[in-house]
């Protein structure tokens, strides 16, 4: 395996993030929470959806919609950190959205214990 000193990412958004986690010293070696969120064009995600991604991931929790933002529905992953493992899932989580008007395409971890900041 290769050290975090030695990782190269694409050069695209999700790449930008890895570069900066890598600079702030993040802990890419260890198993962490990966949340994930599914944005849809309306709301609320139909039932069909929200039964097939708890199917797939344990961890599914919905935020309806507020004043200051558009509702989601978040889900988290357990995993070591990896570009691979982002693009993975926000594709097949997609591509299981898309019939229903959603789209996974944010994610974000907490860097633990320095800094209480989200990536993503």
């Amino acid at each position: 395996m290769k050290n975090s000193s030695e990782l190269v990412w694409p050069d695209d958004v999700d790449g930008d993030v890895f570069r900066s986690m890598q600079a702030s010293g993040f802990d890419l070696v260890n198993a962490m929470d990966i949340d994930f969120n599914v944005d849809f064009s309306a709301w609320p995600p139909a039932e069909d959806f929200m039964s097939s991604l708890r199917a797939n991931f344990p961890r599914v929790e919905m935020f309806p919609p507020e004043e200051d933002f558009n509702g989601y529905v978040g889900f988290v992953v357990h995993a070591v950190l990896t570009y691979d493992l982002v693009m993975f899932v926000q594709a097949s989580v997609s591509e299981l959205a898309l019939p229903y008007g959603g789209v996974c395409n944010s994610w974000g971890t907490l860097q633990l214990p320095d800094s209480d900041n989200r990536f993503q």
